[in-house]
């Protein structure tokens, strides 16, 4: 997700219509959804997220449309998404809940978005990615960032691609499209 571009910014003018309409959703997420919520108080969820593994569960779960859909369908109906099964979900969970590791994934975006707002608060950009950066857009992700987003968030993309399938969980649900990224992208750097 190139989710550093705009922050809690108003509709930037001159949007293209591809960025306009990726635009929506990106915003909906940092105003209301989980990046919201783990970008404000992520000891809050924290507390959930490590006491009651039916709390991570359910976190991971309602994490967004597309993944609620796809677990959901895992479990309901056992008609995974790809490589999205019941046992794999559950793997996931536990991973998470033996590791205890719901609350420190969480701050991540806590500490992203501090970052960016002393950053900002000093006149300043946050420090450019220098290293060679691989974007891939999945259909189901929150949002479908545009490669005019990706580029100005990584000056040094080397690598940008659109595939058919997958989401916000790309390697879990659609592994061999996500190892075929990994190939495509990094091969030209060895």
């Amino acid at each position: 997700m190139a989710a550093a571009i705009f922050g809690g910014a108003p509709v930037p003018e001159g949007l293209t219509e591809e960025e306009r309409a990726a635009f929506g959703p990106f915003r909906a997420q940092f105003m209301k959804g989980y990046i919201a919520e783990q970008g404000q108080s992520p000891q809050t969820i924290g507390y959930s997220l490590t006491d009651s593994p039916v709390g991570l569960a359910a976190w991971m779960l309602d994490h967004d449309t597309d993944s609620y859909e796809k677990i959901s369908r895992a479990f309901v109906d056992g008609e995974p998404a790809g490589g999205l099964t019941r046992d794999r979900i559950l793997d996931n969970i536990t991973l998470y809940w033996l590791t205890r590791t719901g609350t420190s994934a969480a701050r991540m975006y806590w500490e992203s978005l501090r970052a960016a707002a002393a950053a900002a608060a000093a006149g300043q950009t946050p420090p450019e990615v220098s290293l060679p950066v691989a974007f891939t857009v999945f259909p189901g992700e929150i949002f479908r960032a545009p490669r005019s987003w990706a580029e100005r968030v990584y000056p040094n993309l080397s690598y940008f691609n659109e595939v058919d399938r997958g989401g916000h969980f790309a390697a879990w649900e659609e592994p061999e499209i996500f190892a075929e990224e990994m190939r495509a992208a990094f091969s030209p750097l060895r």
